[in-house]
């Protein structure tokens, strides 16, 4: 049977995010938190090739302990198990310090549960924007990996094959590659399903399994955290918001609209501006 890791992370709703105006942060007290958009599209892709060929599920996320909601929404799709990696030595992680505590969780999930054969990060996070974790992870446990996946075409489980479409700036990139491989989701690979009730009934009564520092004996304190991390985030701002004189026009019938609109640009001598007279 296939195991398959999804990677996810908890992040503010971008539909709720505030800026503090006094030192230019985001605000996130009082701001819900959501499983990131793109994870859950790695996660039904997961949950689809279980549906089809028997699968294993183990969803993994480095996050503070109310990260747990996340984890059950995911058990409330069809996860099997859940993992929350949480210490206070991971804060302030950047991408090549969460990279490493992923990379070594997910050796600790092969030899829990099982070889991985596949892992599924999203493309990127709501929050960070950058793209590095998933392929950062791959680098780490020297797996193949496939970036852009809008499709999964095959996963052939007897030849350890896995083709799929990749969506690049010119078009589409048909790539087969062999298993293990982590593979990063994009919006378009699939539609994300509904829990069912004994999906949120199952997910109500679960409890993650919880890691911390100590249950990683050959973990290296100065590749986690703020200590592990050298990204540098020398200055933030808020773009200044400029004010914009407008004018709306209206007329009886779309003539006297458009009529009223070739005044105004006279008046404002728009056209010679442009050169079209």
């Amino acid at each position: 049977m296939l195991h398959i890791v999804v990677c996810i992370k908890q992040v503010p709703d971008s539909r709720e995010i505030r800026i503090d105006p006094k030192n230019n942060t985001l605000i996130r007290q009082g701001v819900p938190s959501i499983v990131n958009f793109y994870d859950l599209h790695g996660l039904e892709e997961a949950l689809r090739i279980k549906d089809k060929l028997g699968a294993r599920v183990t969803i993994v996320t480095m996050g503070p302990p109310p990260a747990e909601k996340s984890l059950k929404q995911c058990i409330s799709l069809g996860a099997d198990e859940a993992v929350l990696v949480t210490d206070r030595g991971f804060a302030g992680a950047d991408t090549l310090a969460t990279s490493y505590v992923i990379a070594k969780t997910l050796q600790k999930v092969a030899e829990t549960w099982g070889a991985i054969d596949l892992v599924f990060c999203g493309k990127q996070t709501l929050d960070g924007d950058t793209g590095q974790v998933g392929p950062g992870v791959a680098c780490r446990l020297d797996l193949e990996q496939l970036t852009y996946v809008s499709k999964v075409v095959q996963v052939d489980i007897e030849k350890r094959r896995l083709t799929v479409h990749r969506l690049l700036e010119d078009g589409i990139e048909v790539v087969q590659t062999s298993m293990p491989v982590l593979i990063t989701a994009l919006k378009e690979l699939n539609k994300v399903r509904r829990a069912a009730m004994p999906g949120m009934i199952r997910a109500a009564r679960y409890k993650p399994v919880v890691w911390t520092t100590a249950d990683f004996p050959d973990l290296d304190r100065s590749m986690i955290g703020l200590k592990g991390s050298p990204t540098i985030v020398s200055k933030t701002w808020v773009p200044q918001v400029k004010a914009v004189n407008s004018k709306m026009i209206m007329g009886d019938t779309p003539e006297a609209t458009a009529a009223q609109l070739l005044d105004q640009l006279w008046e404002r001598d728009l056209p010679s501006r442009l050169g079209w007279t």
